[in-house]
């Protein structure tokens, strides 16, 4: 409390909550879901997933895969293989994206299937939960973030607040509060989405790996709208971000790794990449139907605003669009640097592709490359496309309307 009566308290129950309250969020007290709690859900303080929750929404989501497999995909999720929380995050978001893989014993013999940790279709579907003073003891550390968002019983983000009124405490603060966290508690970050600091006037989004440089306000809600500064940031962030279906889109489409061995680093969308790019994406399918105009539109950048990263997300996202039945994507740029240094972001992020991205070496090439019938994420310079000198004209390559 200080000395205008103001707490860290009242920001989460009296800024907070209410605003995951009235996006169908249940509130709970985390004290009562602890193992010595009125309504014990943990075994114990080192227990970061809900796994009653999670076993129920599993069951719910897949009802047509064995129970045998449903507690398969249990295990694997508890128990992941690395002891880098950054690597085990990274396992994770790739079963969180792409479902986990199981087996079991069919009366023909083995059958296989996927067992799904989120309905991303039905939304309605999973267990939305804010949880706020969550305890976690992890060794000898006793760490108790003040708000926890579980979806389906998994930790997806945690949410650190500073008193709005104490000039000597910031947002950033709560930033090194979170680096605390992930030294003491690291169990807790292995299932992370997104990270969130305030002091409700401010709020910033980041990822695991990012320096305090790279949280960064989120200022729109609908992507129509942008909220001028010098209103309370925290409600903008919270109705922009964690709207469930606009929650699961970011986890699921716009969150990419890059990863050399034990070396992860990972890259969450800003506001401006996550609206440019779904526009973009619905403006294509439109212009790509049959009676479409073949005109996507522009999306103009100003330097420094993370333009590979926006192509890199519109591409992972158009590649697994399903009206567009598995198009061709050109990166065509007009410089062979250029076209390198695109390459290797895409390179380094590939699985949100799900393809491996090639270059055109000649002109040759980039026919071969073109000529296929569906798929491929293919990068040129577009000299490639002039004719070569014993040709009138470039001939066609395709009619196909997903390129």
């Amino acid at each position: 409390m200080n000395a205008l009566g103001i707490a860290e308290d009242d920001v989460e129950v009296g800024g907070l909550l209410p605003l995951f309250k009235s996006l169908g969020y249940t509130i709970i007290n985390g004290p009562s879901l602890a193992p010595d709690g009125d309504r014990p859900e943990r075994q114990s303080y080192g227990d970061v997933v809900l796994r009653g929750r999670l076993e129920d929404a599993l069951r719910r989501i897949n009802p047509k895969v064995p129970g045998v497999a449903i507690v398969e995909a249990v295990r694997r999720v508890l128990n992941l293989p690395s002891p880098s929380f950054l690597v085990n995050n990274h396992t994770f978001h790739q079963l969180l994206v792409e479902g986990v893989d199981v087996e079991w014993a069919g009366e023909a013999g083995p059958e296989y299937g996927k067992v799904w940790l989120v309905d991303y279709d039905d939304v309605e579907n999973n267990d939305w939960a804010a949880v706020n003073q969550f305890t976690v003891i992890e060794g000898n550390n006793n760490r108790r973030p003040d708000v926890v968002v579980f979806v389906n019983g998994l930790p997806l983000s945690v949410i650190e607040l500073k008193n709005p009124a104490d000039e000597k405490v910031t947002v950033r603060n709560a930033f090194n509060q979170l680096q605390t966290y992930k030294r003491e508690i690291p169990s807790l970050f292995a299932y992370n989405g997104v990270l969130i600091v305030s002091n409700e006037w401010e709020a910033r989004l980041g990822s695991l790996t990012a320096d305090w440089d790279r949280f960064m306000a989120w200022r729109t809600i609908d992507g129509e709208q942008i909220v001028p500064k010098g209103q309370l940031e925290l409600a903008t962030l919270i109705g922009g971000v964690f709207a469930k279906r606009r929650f699961l889109d970011l986890l699921r489409y716009f969150v990419a790794f890059e990863v050399d061995g034990e070396r992860v680093i990972k890259y969450i969308a800003q506001y401006h990449q996550y609206h440019a790019v779904n526009k973009a994406v619905l403006r294509t399918i439109e212009a790509s139907r049959a009676e479409g105009d073949r005109r996507a539109g522009v999306v103009w950048h100003t330097q420094g605003s993370g333009k590979s990263l926006s192509m890199l997300f519109f591409a992972g996202k158009i590649a697994q669009n399903e009206v567009l039945e598995n198009p061709t994507i050109i990166v065509l740029t007009d410089r062979n640097d250029l076209d390198e240094q695109l390459l290797g972001t895409f390179l380094r992020s590939q699985e949100l592709l799900r393809q491996e991205p090639v270059q055109a070496q000649t002109r040759e090439h980039l026919k071969q490359l073109l000529s296929r019938n569906a798929g491929g994420v293919v990068f040129t310079t577009i000299q490639k496309f002039a004719p070569a000198e014993d040709e009138v004209s470039y001939p066609q390559l395709s009619d196909r309307r997903n390129i």
